[in-house]
């Protein structure tokens, strides 16, 4: 019996020993070790890494054939530790995105109680580099606005001449300076005091474009212009006097003395018999949607830059090119500083379209669980606090109009809006991400067609189907369909490069601010033209 084991195990050793029988043994372990990587792939919380071993000796990682099974299974057994390691590790850090952006949001809604559950203060949550302190930076942007002898002005214009319209900083200035007269008791001083408009179908860039013109009426005539009623701040998120008034979102266009002074004399029947004072009705329509414009400025239009691009051509001039350059104007006067509300809503905003990316920036840089005492120096208050917040940059700004437009001009499918983003990627091929601002759900839903494009867009219900903008409006509330849209407006403004259809008042908007925000050159590519070219 003996014997016959002997002579059993020496054939068992010989056969184990063969070449043949190796590779079928190192190739089974390797099997079940690619099958084990795979798998570990699959259920990894990150993208799995092929830096757990390196592929730079092949040796290292298949031992020769005549090597023995138990260093293949300490190999596989010590991939599988790092795989679990390393999901561990993802895990926590996922863990920690999430704990932070949560602490960012409940610090923006003033509720401390989630910080308390998790064993932390106020204090002790780092500053998100996307969002700003809007307490502190209203009570700088309403010192800003007051006048004090030896400024310089205009402190709300982003880039020299040459990145902007011609004269917007000079311009700028005068506007400001002519709706801020130094004795707003001077009894030869006029107003022209209006509400906003209101007829059904109105949109908010309708509004702010009958505006505009109202504004060049007052430089014209040259009377103050101080606004009156607006429809879509009368919510509960607009507290106190700014309740149904534009100063809710951004600063008024008027000093406070002036308002006091103009909403006294209103009530005076011989400031209207003199013409002290005029209202909206005084005027026509064709005067404040298509009137002249001021010309104290000369003809700044006929030199301006061509970065405006459809159908494939520049386009250096159309019979509306005055008018293209006072909206610009006007409406980056209106809207030059943001409120403390305002603020607080681009920092919602902010939080989460980039609250996760903002969040991995900071882990990166240091433990935020740490105590660290903060401490404002000079400079970070005086310097540092003036700098933007941050975005992911380079950001594409793609407004896409349909619905009921289609009345009105020629609306576009996303594809269209896509092949023009896909051209400026073209050029700049580190451009990935796009701020997609658009009223349609159908909209949204295709932009995942396109994986090789990163989207951020506002959480909100959106139309479906072809309903009034006035009834998708309705569904929302009057304080969300005003929040945001101009959420999405100042997003999209704040962009490096823009795609829309100028045919859309929104978008000659967002044009409008983008030749005044410093970023002329970064040109505009429309897939239809405005109505009046």
């Amino acid at each position: 019996m003996k014997s016959l084991e002997r002579v059993v195990s020496e054939k068992a050793l010989k056969l184990g020993n063969s070449f043949p029988c190796q590779i079928c043994v190192v190739g089974f372990l390797c099997g079940i070790c690619l099958t084990s990587l795979f798998l570990a792939a699959l259920t990894s919380l990150g993208t799995f890494e092929f830096a757990a071993f390196s592929f730079t000796s092949t040796s290292s990682v298949f031992p020769p054939c005549n090597s023995s099974t138990s260093q293949i299974i300490n190999m596989v057994a010590s991939i599988d530790r790092k795989l679990k390691w390393k999901n561990k590790v993802e895990t926590e850090e996922e863990d920690e995105v999430k704990l932070l952006v949560s602490a960012w949001d409940n610090l923006l809604l003033n509720e401390e109680d989630f910080l308390k559950k998790v064993g932390m203060n106020k204090s002790d949550v780092p500053n998100g580099p996307h969002l700003e302190n809007c307490e502190e930076k209203a009570r700088v942007r309403e010192r800003l606005d007051t006048r004090i002898a030896n400024r310089t002005l205009p402190s709300w214009i982003s880039g020299g001449d040459e990145e902007n319209y011609p004269l917007t900083r000079r311009v700028q200035r005068e506007i400001w300076i002519h709706q801020h007269p130094l004795d707003c008791q001077n009894k030869s001083l006029k107003f022209l005091v209006a509400d906003w408009e209101t007829l059904p179908g109105f949109g908010i860039g309708a509004q702010i474009a009958g505006m505009t013109g109202l504004l060049a009426i007052a430089i014209k005539e040259n009377r103050v212009l101080v606004t009156n009623h607006y429809n879509r701040a009368d919510h509960d998120g607009c507290k106190g006097s700014s309740r149904g008034s534009w100063s809710c979102y951004f600063l008024p266009e008027t000093s406070e003395e002036c308002r006091k002074r103009a909403f006294a004399i209103v009530k005076k029947r011989e400031a209207w018999e003199s013409g002290i004072v005029t209202r909206k009705q005084n005027y026509t329509t064709k005067e404040i949607w298509a009137g002249p414009i001021p010309k104290l400025w000369g003809k700044p239009w006929s030199y301006m830059k061509s970065t405006t691009e459809i159908n494939g051509s520049l386009i250096s001039s159309h019979r509306k090119m005055d008018r293209r350059w006072w909206r610009a104007q006007a409406v980056r006067y209106l809207m030059r500083y943001q409120t403390e509300y305002t603020c607080g809503l681009m920092n919602t905003a902010r939080n989460s379209a980039f609250g996760k990316e903002a969040a991995k920036i900071v882990l990166s840089a240091r433990d935020w669980r740490k105590k660290n005492k903060k401490i404002k120096t000079q400079i970070e208050e005086q310097v540092w606090s003036d700098h933007k917040p941050w975005i992911p940059r380079p950001m594409l700004s793609v407004h896409v109009r349909m619905g009921d437009k289609a009345c009105e001009m020629r609306v576009a499918a996303l594809e269209e809006y896509m092949r023009l983003a896909d051209r400026i990627r073209d050029r700049f091929p580190e451009l990935n991400r796009i701020w997609l601002s658009t009223e349609m759900k159908e909209v949204v839903d295709r932009s995942e067609d396109y994986a090789h494009w990163r989207f951020y867009y506002t959480k909100v219900a959106r139309q479906v189907g072809n309903k009034s903008m006035a009834e998708y409006e309705a569904s929302l509330g009057r304080e969300m369909s005003t929040n945001y849209p101009l959420v999405n407006f100042l997003m999209a403004s704040d962009a490096d490069f823009f795609v829309g259809a100028l045919g859309s008042t929104w978008c000659f908007l967002i044009d409008g601010m983008r030749n005044t925000g410093g970023k002329v050159m970064s040109g505009y590519l429309s897939v239809n033209k405005d109505r009046f070219w």
